[in-house]
Formats: C-alpha cells, sequence, structure tokens
C-alpha cells in the first residue's frame, strides 16, 4: 500500500470517528424519569388507555365506577369472582411486581382479567408504580 493511501484510510478513520462522537453527543441523554417508573404516568394508564378503571374504580376505588355503556357495566358487575380492591392489602394475592406485571400482559385465569398487549413497557412500569402508591395508600386509610 502506498504512503499516499495509508495516510488517505487514516484520515478517513478519524473523521467517521470524530462524526460518531458528534452524533452520540446529540443524543438526549435519559433522565431518571424515563429511566424509571412514574406514579402519575402510571394513575393515567390505569384510569385511560389501560382500561384498568373499568373494573377496578376510578383510581382504584371499587365504589366509584366509571360511566359505562349499560352492556358493558352489566358484564362487570357479574364478574365471579369480583374485580380486587387494589387499595386493600389483605384481598391482594400477587405479592410481587414481576407477577403483577404477568397478570397484567397475559390476564388473570379464574378471573374476568383480560391481557393487555397495549402497554409500553414504560407505561406497565408506570402502572405498577401506581398499583404501589394504591396498596400503600389503602393501608395507610385501614390504619
Amino acid at each position: 500500500m502506498s504512503r499516499l493511501s495509508y495516510v488517505g484510510l487514516v484520515m478517513l478513520g478519524v473523521v467517521l470517528f470524530d462524526g460518531a462522537l458528534v452524533q452520540a453527543d446529540r443524543q438526549p441523554a435519559k433522565t431518571p424519569a424515563t429511566a424509571q417508573s412514574d406514579a402519575e404516568r402510571g394513575r393515567a394508564v390505569f384510569n385511560g388507555k389501560g382500561v384498568c378503571y373499568y373494573c377496578h374504580g376510578v383510581d382504584g376505588n371499587k365504589d366509584q365506577q366509571p360511566q359505562l355503556a349499560a352492556d358493558t357495566a352489566a358484564l362487570i358487575a357479574q364478574l365471579n369472582p369480583p374485580p380486587t380492591d387494589l387499595r386493600n392489602r389483605t384481598a391482594l394475592r400477587l405479592t410481587t411486581d414481576k407477577a403483577r406485571a404477568k397478570v397484567i400482559r397475559e390476564g388473570h385465569p379464574g378471573t374476568g382479567m383480560f391481557p393487555d398487549t397495549t402497554m409500553t413497557s414504560q407505561e406497565l412500569r408506570d402502572t405498577l408504580a401506581y398499583l404501589a402508591l394504591l396498596r400503600s395508600e389503602g393501608s395507610a386509610k385501614r390504619k
């Protein structure tokens, strides 16, 4: 290889490497809010896209049911067993977020809980954070 070709190849490598560094600097840094879970975002998923509130009540309050079409409300009222009170720790059978995430993703056999495959992984983490908040709020009210 001629000396000129070798110098050209080295220069090309330097330019490409420098360009990659500039591009890396342009990538947005992950903030703790995007890398971790957020209960307030989880609340929005629970009471919105996740439709959890249809059965578990607005903000997890079983006595605060949303306005639903009559046929939907009738089907939910017939669920046996009835939807779990998410604010009552003693009524909850799932003890880990891994188990809760699996039930949200895959449904809960023997109950009316159907799978939710529309949540992103971040939305699922946020929803789990919100469920933890509901459990702690519910426990505080029962003391």
